[in-house]
Parts: C-alpha cells; structure tokens; sequence
C-alpha cells in the first residue's frame, strides 16, 4: 500500500522515480479506506532530505499511510525556503485538537545544549505532552529520543568523549519483542552524535525495554512495554551518502573530525561508502508501523486512551 503525500512535495517526485508507491491525497480519497495517520515532527535543519527519507522508510509498508509534517513554530528553519513550509507543514497549533496513530519526532543539531536551553524546548515539551493523549505510538530518533527520555523518565544525556560517527555493528537483546521480529543477530546502523544516554540509567527507569544495542555505540532501541512509547539513538534513516555529507561539511569548515567508522571501505574517504543499513531501517519502520500502529491502534482515534504513567 502506498504513503499518501502531496503531489508537489518534493519526496513525491524523488520517491516515484525511485520506484517507490507514493499516492497523491486526491487519489487516496477516492478510496474506500482510512489510512495511518502519521505525524512526523521535522526538527532537522535539513528539513527537505529529513522528509524524503522518513517517507521513503513509511512508503515501504503494505499499509496505507498518510503523512503530516510538522515544524516548530518558536524556532526559524534557516536552511528551507518559508514557501516550502507553509505549503507543506502544520504548526502545533494547528494539529494540537487532532488525534494520530503514530508520531515521529526526528534528531536535531543541538545536543551539546542543555535541553532547557534549546529556543523551542517548551513547545517541544507541550508536543511530547501531547504526544501521551493524541497519538497510539511514539517514535523518537537520535536526539528526539534524548529529550523524550529526559522529559518523560528524567534520563539525563551525557557528552562523549569524542563524536559517536559511523556504522556500528547491533545486536538484539530482547528478541521475542515485535519491533525486531525478523531482523538479523547481528545487524548494523549509522550514528552521528555528541552525547549519548547510559544504560544503568536505562535499566533503573524500569519502564524502558532495551531490544537493542552496541557495544561500542551503546544502547540503540528501546521500548515501553506497550509499544507506546519507542526510542532509537542512531540514524536508521540515513541515506547511503547523509554520512558523507556530513564528514565533508565539516572538513570543510576545519572541524575535527575523523571519517565515520565501517563506513568507508578500511576507513578511507576516497572509497565508495557501504550503504549496509537500509535493509534493517525498512523493517524496523514496517514493524512499528504493522504491530504497534495498526495492529493496536482503535479505528475511531476519539478512542485513543493516555499513555500511562510510570
């Protein structure tokens, strides 16, 4: 089943050249059938490349989805023409009296910053607040799953030593959980950050499940029992090239950076990056979007009952 998107939004054109199932919203009402509503909360300045990759991940599942895109209101996106964003995205305020079955909240280039000191932290935190009545799952990446740790367990991030860069072997720790059904012992994912989250921290919350991790880049998901509430620290969304991309931007501006572990073939930016990731990124997006969106979340979304506290 195809992601419903608008027909002039950029992803719709890239997707469909790429062979992927994308349908307009004009065809999609015809139809008989009430998709997946998503809401994918866009914090990457990136806002663009961020979109096309997330619809990508959701346009690979047999269900029907339909994609709403949101920015932040309190923040201005510097890298993203205002036409693009008033044509394609929601505000909050616009979205807050509506329902969703799932909820993306996407990284963001601001770790090194005590959430508090974030511009948009309290809209943030209304949107994550939000996210406990008005949507069935929730699913936060990279950053976006370091405030949501914050903000709904009190799990503080802490810097690293040096940047968590490159493509790192996984494993799965919890393997009867459904969000990792299928997946390989042992399978690889990008990461790109500053801080990360420990695990005693993790394990003492007791709300939390870790379904998978690494032994160099650490935890990588985690889970609520339920399934309400989902946390992934790397990139699984991550095009063949963003890393590289990344790794040159910032040569370029003369930072210290050393090219992204098992990435390059031995290491070596002149040589062909491994895309090696893209085959776990579709299942873990098809798994959460079959068993903890549409397997569980009531046809009528006026059903939808609060995320439990813990």
């Amino acid at each position: 089943m195809p992601l419903i998107i608008p027909q002039n939004l950029p992803a719709y054109t890239a997707l469909g050249q790429e062979n992927v199932f994308v349908m307009h919203c004009q065809r999609a009402e015809s139809q008989q059938i009430r998709p997946l509503r998503i809401l994918a909360l866009n914090l990457m300045p990136t806002k663009i490349a961020t979109e096309t990759q997330l619809a990508r991940l959701l346009a690979n599942s047999p269900i029907q989805v339909e994609l709403t895109l949101l920015h932040t209101a309190s923040h201005a996106a510097t890298h993203v023409a205002g036409e693009h964003l008033s044509a394609f995205y929601k505000t909050f305020d616009e979205v807050k009296d509506q329902r969703f079955d799932g909820m993306i909240i996407t990284g963001a280039p601001v770790e090194k910053l005590p959430f508090e000191e974030v511009d948009y932290w309290p809209e943030l935190c209304r949107i994550m607040e939000f996210s406990k009545t008005n949507v069935y799952s929730t699913l936060h990446v990279c950053w976006g799953a370091q405030a949501a740790l914050y903000y709904h367990f009190g799990i503080q991030k802490e810097l690293l030593p040096q940047k968590m860069f490159g493509v790192f072997p996984h494993r799965v720790t919890r393997p009867s959980n459904p969000l990792v059904r299928g997946f390989d012992e042992v399978f690889y994912a990008p990461h790109s950050r500053h801080t990360g989250v420990r695990r005693d921290q993790i394990e003492a919350c007791g709300a939390l499940r870790v379904l998978a991790e690494s032994d160099e880049a650490g935890v990588y998901l985690m889970s609520t029992e339920s399934g309400r509430q989902i946390f992934v620290t790397g990139h699984p969304e991550y095009e063949k090239y963003t890393l590289d991309a990344e790794y040159r931007r910032d040569v370029d501006k003369g930072l210290p950076i050393q090219p992204p572990k098992n990435y390059y073939p031995d290491d070596d930016p002149t040589k062909e990056p491994v895309y090696r990731w893209r085959a776990h990124a579709f299942l873990l997006y098809t798994n959460w979007l079959n068993y903890y969106v549409y397997q569980d979340t009531p046809y009528d979304l006026t059903q939808l009952a609060r995320v439990e506290e813990h």
